[in-house]
């Protein structure tokens, strides 16, 4: 939210090499944390010059293509799935092979670790036990401080403030169902990431405890389902050259939901499992993207406006899995998890085509009027 105002009253390039430096010294101070305290206000800095990165390389995407940046965006949204795919593998190669039956519990084990083996002495900062893992967050640090590099010398080449004006003379539009666009993008995206982060948190507790798969294989079906969501959202960046933002939600919208309907149908069923989780993987690729793109043919987006979707999107990663494990929890013998990702695949293929009449309403009334 405060990343979506800081973009309409700074430069751009500035304000995201700012956020990744922040970014990359809560990265680094992580690991030396010996206090719950510091540590929390660590994952605080970091989390919140995160999510002005998030906004800001979406606005900034539009600022610089408007609405003929599809491809642009899907480069961009590519760039997360890979680095999330990536990043626990250099994990796991870091932290030993201990880590490697469930990453999504064991990214916090090190942790936990050091802070209890060092929370005896009265210093704030100290090099944990484990050289490994200061290393690991040292690696990543590093690659984010490069980064901001690159930002701050495209701020100081003056070119974002000419761009951004251009790129604003040539589209800028309102429709005229501005807000509700922006409130129904909200729920949208609050349901489809909810969906994504929930499915791919579980996955791996519902393979092991619902199917009765083995550790080591509901490991990989985790991977399965990123990876099949990072190589498709490398192949939307050529498909978006050739397809609209809409059709590409249409489609993913369709397959997102006749994946669900088998994980639910055959929910006790391995192969099932398989095929299908790497369909939903890659049904969910390009959709959050090409809603972006999608969006600003219809009406322009300001840094306020991608925040207020960006924020739903946020909301849904936060509370959905959190609500969904408590009722895992209560009902274990029913796939509560697969429920809710049908549930999200119903709610957002029908709240599209309202999206859609939504926003070429005022369109069709003008060519009745001509």
């Amino acid at each position: 939210m405060i990343g979506g105002v800081l973009l309409d009253y700074m430069n751009p390039f500035l304000l995201l090499g700012v956020s990744m430096v922040a970014t990359a010294v809560g990265f680094y101070l992580i690991p030396l944390c010996k206090k719950a305290f510091l540590l929390i206000i660590m994952m605080a800095v970091f989390g919140a010059s995160i999510g002005v990165v998030d906004t800001g390389g979406n606005v900034l995407i539009l600022d610089l293509w408007g609405d003929k940046g599809a491809p642009h965006m899907q480069a961009l949204h590519f760039s997360f799935a890979l680095g999330a795919f990536l990043a626990p593998l250099l994990a796991k190669l870091a932290w030993g092979t201990e880590s490697a039956q469930n990453h999504t519990q064991s990214d916090f084990d090190p942790l936990m670790l050091n802070r209890s083996s060092k929370g005896s002495s009265d210093s704030v900062f100290a090099l944990p036990d484990d050289k490994n893992l200061l290393w690991t967050y040292a690696s990543i640090s590093t690659y984010v401080l490069v980064v901001s590099v690159f930002l701050f010398g495209l701020f100081c080449k003056k070119r974002s403030k000419q761009k951004k004006s251009s790129a604003s003379a040539e589209g800028a539009r309102r429709a005229k169902y501005h807000r509700a666009l922006l409130c129904l993008l909200f729920l949208f995206f609050f349901f489809y990431v909810g969906a994504e982060v929930t499915y791919g948190s579980y996955v791996f507790s519902f393979a092991t405890t619902h199917v009765g798969m083995e550790e080591s294989e509901a490991a990989g079906l985790n991977s399965i389902f990123w990876g099949t969501f990072a190589a498709c959202r490398g192949l939307a960046i050529f498909f978006a050259t050739l397809l609209q933002p809409g059709t590409m939600i249409v489609l993913s919208n369709i397959v997102n939901l006749a994946s669900c309907f088998f994980l639910v149908l055959f929910d006790k069923s391995p192969l099932c499992l398989w095929i299908a989780t790497s369909v939903y993987g890659a049904s969910m690729a390009a959709t959050f993207p090409s809603g972006i793109s999608w969006i600003e043919q219809y009406t322009t987006l300001t840094g306020k406006s991608a925040a207020f979707f960006v924020i739903g999107a946020a909301l849904g990663e936060m509370a959905i899995p959190a609500v969904i494990g408590i009722l895992q929890g209560h009902y274990p013998d029913l796939p509560v998890v697969l429920y809710t990702c049908l549930g999200s695949a119903i709610f957002t293929t029908v709240l599209f085509p309202v999206m859609y009449k939504l926003a070429t309403l005022p369109l069709q009334r003008q060519s009745k009027g001509r």
